[in-house]
């Protein structure tokens, strides 16, 4: 029965009613409120276990955002480390093919330019990007060799013979001693007269003794002078590639009957063109 009697006491002394006063700075009256014992044991237990839920769930968010994060890194990183291997690949085609061709021409004009976690993971990131640092360094000189391959003056500008060499002559209509500075092509009149190289127009009118004249830049210091044309088909800014028609065969300014006077430049001077006129090397 004691214990009973214990049990009796301990609910009695936890529904013993505890008055709660809230007294305003106003003349109202105070307010009272009375809660059991037991309902403040509740509501402090209910309060500590709200605060942990809430820090509990706060964490929880936060650990899901770090490993969110984390988990968008090492995608990004197997995406690059996708591409970059792909990349290799694609090069090492690239790179076959063009050492399976017989000739440094071939290899030339076949060359595409259209300017393609863990330590043992940044270990292989840091072998993969020196091997695609040795492959752009190759990919940069090739395309460096193609842009000066196709700047560089090569073949003749129109079916033709070369009557009159580039160096000391007399002038056919003077006689007097000169330096020719370019050779003479004779050949029909109205034939097409084309750019032996890829460039722009620099220039393209009438000029005096050189009648109509074209003159082409072609990049890497080169430049190439077609004159005594019967008409020019280019503009100046016009971009031409090597083969592409720029005028037609005449006999302007002082000429002796139609043929083209071409000359090639590089580095404002003018050079042998004839050494040029056998196509590629």
């Amino acid at each position: 029965m004691s214990d009973i009697h214990k049990i009796r006491d301990l609910f009695k002394k936890a529904f013993i009613p505890i008055t709660i006063m809230l007294i305003p700075h106003s003349k109202t009256r105070p307010l009272n409120f009375k809660i059991p014992f037991i309902g403040i044991l509740i509501s402090i237990l209910l309060s500590i276990l709200g605060t942990y839920f809430v820090f509990s769930v706060a964490a929880k968010s936060l650990e899901y955002q770090v490993m969110k994060k984390r988990l968008s890194y090492y995608s990004q990183q197997f995406l690059e480390l996708r591409t970059t291997m792909s990349a290799l690949r694609n090069a090492e085609k690239e790179f076959k093919g063009l050492l399976s061709r017989g000739s440094k021409e071939e290899i030339l004009e076949n060359i595409e330019t259209s300017d393609k976690g863990s330590l043992d993971m940044e270990h292989l990131m840091q072998e993969i990007e020196k091997t695609t640092e040795t492959v752009a360094e190759i990919k940069n000189y090739l395309r460096l060799q193609k842009d000066l391959y196709l700047s560089t003056p090569s073949g003749m500008p129109v079916e033709g013979t070369v009557s009159s060499h580039y160096g000391d002559r007399q002038h056919p209509r003077s006689g007097n001693d000169e330096f020719h500075t370019g050779v003479d092509i004779s050949t029909n009149p109205g034939n097409p007269v084309r750019a032996t190289a890829d460039g722009i127009v620099s220039f393209s009118s009438w000029n005096g003794v050189s009648g109509n004249l074209v003159v082409l830049e072609h990049g890497f210091g080169f430049s190439t002078l077609y004159a005594h044309n019967k008409m020019n088909t280019v503009i100046v800014g016009q971009k031409v590639k090597k083969g592409e028609i720029i005028g037609y065969v005449g006999s302007t300014g002082n000429s002796t009957g139609p043929h083209v006077h071409y000359e090639v430049w590089k580095d404002k001077r003018n050079i042998n063109p004839e050494k040029y006129l056998g196509g590629r090397s």
